[in-house]
């Protein structure tokens, strides 16, 4: 009844290289065709038609976990541990495939998952002020993102030059993923050596705002045991109509796969990425609510000494050693580390001091905003895969055992900014602020070195480090013909240790504790390509789990109650509970997926910052937040048509904050959070050689404030900080000029309207969205 995932690698003997195939259906159908005469000659002529054959036509490089023919749709999981195929899987999990993000011309994850319905960016602080931020479901997940399985610590740039496919797990997810995943988790899996084929191809990319990518993906079989695969990647351009910002890449990522014996395969993989940056903050909100509004027409007024760098280097070692056909083990082993440093500048409305010669005019001043962040981490996770029949039922054993070892070290630079240029607040007498715009609201001359700056680097104020051992055991088990369940259960012992310094003053937070999490899920299958299923899931995550802010406690950092005694290790884990409702529709001989599912996340003993704190100081209330969303999702995956291929989804969602220290935030809707949001992309294949089409993302008006709470509002109750609801249409077409080479246009925001990602608790900077560009790539296989 069901489509299992085909994740354990075939002992050498059995797997073929294409010629090794061909030579085999060479000499089976030199087997079968006497016989099928012979049973010709013995059948009756109403029992000799014979069953039409398709051909599905699949490139080489296609994604080995992608429906054949079908390079939209991905039919299993890259996480082993996922043992059926997506659409038998009682959870919502979207996967992103390599073919579907290059034909929408994203490239960083962060556009990528910006696009998905039921996700929204976040700003952040410290080493997080300008990096990936997800909320998933309402619920924080910027150190929930995984690759190949493996949490990938840090706020970091993370890019998709070797990138497979991308999958989220929307729904607490700590049975697989461990602490955190409160609403989700996000796993990238990487393109990976293969014994299958010999491939290479080269693709050059250029474009408005100077832009340049060039990548290569090759992939060489050396022999039946042993393939080498690269991944390299240089790409460089200009923030759309908003230079001298610019975005720098330089990647590489290697693999090697290796069979020494029929039944242990070995593969190693080195990724590395160095990210250079001049950011743009965006711009700002003006006015008071409910004329609350994004500034217009604000200069570009990131200083030439700004940056934003991520250099990542990582190792992976992955075991696989087929004991019997029912029994066989994998190992994972990974050392990383990834150093992240950023000088922005952030802009804001005010207006000239008292003792300025342009007293009281309208101007934009200019903020300075740093950190730096050094990761390092070690992790090595071993999985044992038992099939046994245990009362007339097959069970689908996983066992896993999992020891992190995460430490992150943040700090500042000391930033001297001299060009002041004008007087601010009504107590200076002499220049000391940075104004971007005179008294008519005329651009200064030399805006983007004003500033002036000297940047060196300063000290670490926090030491972060959590070690975690975990042991887990799932089940999946066919009930019946119709009916599937399965069960998985983790437990997870951390110690956290972490340092701050402040002001001078040294404090330290040290404790252990321990997390139990759980998840349950029945399929019912209904109708051959149709089932409906049910689960139900937790996540735990710790006070003090978010590694880059320290003891600011209104932002995931360390929380204490000084004032009623009560220290971190006091603290209880915050628990969320999920119930989903779903049902998929395996359409189309399989080509096309439909899905639906209710759900609601609860999530309870919420860390708070203190009433009348700012967020930044470890003071808060323990364990006195209650939130929930309630939502629901439909999507669309696949082969509509047999010229029609997309990707759609629509999240209707509603969220609440239920309880909280401030009986204000009660009632109110949570930070950063949009009650609706889509994605449609389409690809219409024309003729054999071209093909065209588009995707529009949407999403609904939200608004800022500090994570896990309330969205900031006045003393009236008024939503403060809003962001506007925004559309994008993005175009793009295909042509094949030969066997060996294509060319793809990418046009984004079409329209090339204004709009805006998210902003700050403060309304003080507000990220845009990219404004109209064009890009043409060409793609050469050889």
């Amino acid at each position: 009844m069901s489509s299992k995932n085909p994740h354990a690698k075939q002992p050498a003997s059995l797997r073929k290289r294409p010629a090794a195939a061909a030579m085999a259906l060479g000499l089976s159908t030199a087997v079968l065709v006497p016989m099928a005469a012979i049973a010709q000659e013995q059948k009756p002529a109403a029992e000799s038609t014979l069953q039409t054959v398709n051909v599905i036509d699949t490139a080489l490089e296609a994604n080995p976990n992608a429906e054949p023919g079908v390079p939209y749709k991905a039919k299993y999981s890259g996480d082993e541990r996922h043992k059926r195929a997506l659409a038998e899987t009682a959870q919502n999990i979207q996967v992103l495939t390599k073919a579907q993000i290059e034909d929408s011309g994203y490239t960083d994850l962060r556009e990528i998952l910006d696009a998905q319905p039921g996700i929204t960016l976040g700003t952040g602080e410290n080493g997080n002020a300008f990096g990936d931020r997800y909320i998933i479901r309402g619920q924080e997940a910027r150190s929930d993102v995984f690759v190949d399985g493996l949490r990938d610590p840090g706020m970091t740039i993370r890019e998709s030059f070797a990138t497979e496919q991308v999958e989220i797990s929307k729904g607490p997810n700590s049975s697989f993923a461990g602490r955190g995943t409160s609403g989700g988790a996000v796993n990238s899996v990487t393109k990976q050596a293969t014994t299958a084929y010999d491939y290479t191809r080269l693709s050059t990319g250029f474009g408005t705002d100077k832009h340049t990518r060039l990548t290569l993906d090759t992939n060489q079989v050396i022999n039946e045991d042993l393939a080498v695969r690269a991944n390299l990647l240089y790409g460089y351009e200009e923030v759309p109509d908003r230079a001298p910002t610019d975005r720098d890449r330089k990647g590489i990522a290697l693999s090697t796969f290796w069979t020494p014996t029929d039944k242990l395969d070995l593969t190693f993989d080195y990724y590395g990425l160095d990210a250079e940056d001049n950011p743009d903050m965006g711009g700002f909100l003006v006015g008071d609510v409910p004329d609350r509004k994004p500034a217009k027409n604000v200069p570009v007024y990131a200083q030439s000494q700004d940056f934003l760098e991520s250099d990542v280097d990582i190792l992976t070692a992955r075991l696989r050693y087929q004991f019997s056909p029912d029994t066989r083990i994998t190992n994972l082993t990974r050392v990383g580390q990834t150093d992240n440093g950023y000088v922005v500048t952030g802009a804001r409305a005010g207006t000239f001091g008292k003792n300025d010669p342009n007293a009281g005019a309208s101007t934009i001043t200019l903020s300075t905003h740093q950190g730096w962040q050094e990761v390092e981490y070690f992790v090595n996770q071993t999985n044992l895969h038992l099939d046994r029949e245990i009362g007339g039922l097959k069970h689908e054993f996983i066992f896993g055992l999992e020891y992190s070892d995460h430490s992150v070290l943040n700090g500042v630079y000391n930033v001297a900014n001299s060009g002041q240029n004008c007087i601010t607040g009504n107590t200076a007498t002499g220049n000391n602020g940075w104004c971007a715009t005179d008294a008519n609201g005329a651009t200064v001359n030399g805006l983007n070195s004003l500033m002036n700056r000297q940047i060196t680097k300063g000290d670490w104020d926090i030491d972060w480090n959590v070690k975690t051992i975990s042991l887990s055991a799932m089940d999946t088990v066919d009930l019946t013909e119709k009916l599937t369940a399965f069960a998985g259960l983790r437990w997870d012992r951390y110690d956290f240790d972490t340092t701050t310094v402040s002001r001078g003053t040294t404090a330290n937070y040290d404790y252990s504790d321990s997390l139990w999490n759980g998840h349950v899920g029945l399929t019912y299958k209904f109708l051959p390509y149709a089932n409906v299923y049910a689960s139900y899931s937790t996540a735990s995550d710790i006070n003090g789990g978010e590694s880059d802010v320290g003891s600011s406690c209104g932002y995931g950092g360390i929380c204490v109650d000084n004032n009623n005694g009560v220290s971190v290790a006091d603290s209880k884990p915050e628990k969320t509970q999920s119930i989903e409702l779903g049902t998929k529709w395996n359409l189309m001989d399989e080509k096309l997926l439909l899905s639906a599912a209710l759900f609601q996340i609860t999530k309870s003993d919420v860390m708070e910052s203190a009433p009348s704190g700012s967020g930044y100081e470890s003071t808060g209330a323990l364990n006195t937040g209650k939130n929930r969303v309630r939502g629901l999702e439909l999507a669309l995956t696949g082969m509509i048509t047999p010229k029609l291929t997309g990707q759609a989804g629509v999240a209707f969602m509603k969220s609440k904050v239920l309880e909280s220290n401030v009986a204000a935030n009660e009632g109110k809707v949570l930070s950063n959070f949009a009650d609706n949001t889509a994605f449609l992309q389409l690809k219409y294949q024309a003729t054999d050689a071209f093909s065209f089409g588009g995707a529009l993302k949407y999403e609904g008006k939200k608004y800022a404030g500090q994570p896990d709470t309330a969205a900031g509002f006045n003393a009236q109750g008024e939503y403060s900080q809003p962001v506007p609801a925004y559309s994008v249409l993005d175009l793009f077409a295909n042509y094949r000029i030969n066997k060996n080479m294509d060319v793809r246009l990418n046009v984004g925001n079409v329209t090339d309207k204004d709009y805006y990602l998210a902003a700050y608790r403060s309304g003080s900077f507000l990220y845009m969205g990219d404004a109209r560009n064009a890009r043409v790539t060409l793609n050469y296989d050889f």
